[in-house]
């Protein structure tokens, strides 16, 4: 077992401090930048710093960039009458990837969760009905996650949104491509029932 106080040790416990990373995987990663050569182990730790100082909230969208407005909020190309809500930051880089969406993005900085101290304010509400009175929004795209607390945010907005007369749609949820019915949670099946298409000739 290794020493709580070696410096490998302080290294895989800050990293089981990201999300999703366990402690197996925080310890392989930690090998693998001790095993990196000095000028490798230099270049990771000045990108990091580099990031983190250099990163920040756009102030129009919230999302992450390095310039404000960032690239999705100042692209002349994207289209200015479909705004995304996203719940943070990296989700846009997911709805990116598939290539297909072209408007503006709204980033929440979370999902509503009283046991966690979340609330509207803390979600800039107030931020997202200007930036909707002020544009030329004619849908809004609720893009939270199909957790308990995206839905209680997706209904949120949706309840405060329908005033604004503006059409509203919820990102379709269901079975993954891919995967064993057998394995899917009450949830994921329950959505895919209720999102379900009709098959067309």
């Amino acid at each position: 077992m290794i020493d709580q106080t070696h410096p490998l040790n302080l290294l895989i416990e800050e990293l089981k401090k990201i999300p999703s990373i366990g402690a197996k995987t925080a310890q392989r990663i930690a090998f693998y930048i001790i095993s990196l050569p000095q000028e490798g182990a230099d270049k990771l730790a000045k990108a990091i710093k580099a990031a983190k100082r250099n990163t920040f909230y756009c102030s129009i969208c919230n999302s992450m960039t390095h310039v404000d407005p960032c690239q999705y909020c100042t692209d002349s190309s994207r289209n200015d009458e479909v705004l995304c809500i996203v719940e943070e930051p990296y989700n846009i880089f997911s709805i990116e990837k598939t290539g297909i969406y072209t408007g503006r993005y709204y980033v929440l900085l979370g999902a509503l969760s009283p046991l966690k101290g979340v609330g509207p304010d803390e979600l800039k509400i107030e931020k997202l009905e200007k930036r909707i009175k002020k544009g030329n929004i004619k849908e809004i795209i609720i893009a939270t996650n199909p957790t308990v607390e995206g839905e209680s945010t997706a209904v949120y907005l949706a309840k405060i949104l329908k005033d604004f007369n503006i059409k509203l749609t919820r990102l379709a949820m269901g079975l993954p491509v891919g995967s064993d019915i057998d394995y899917a949670d009450q949830v994921t099946i329950k959505k895919a029932l209720e999102g379900r298409t009709e098959i067309k000739e």
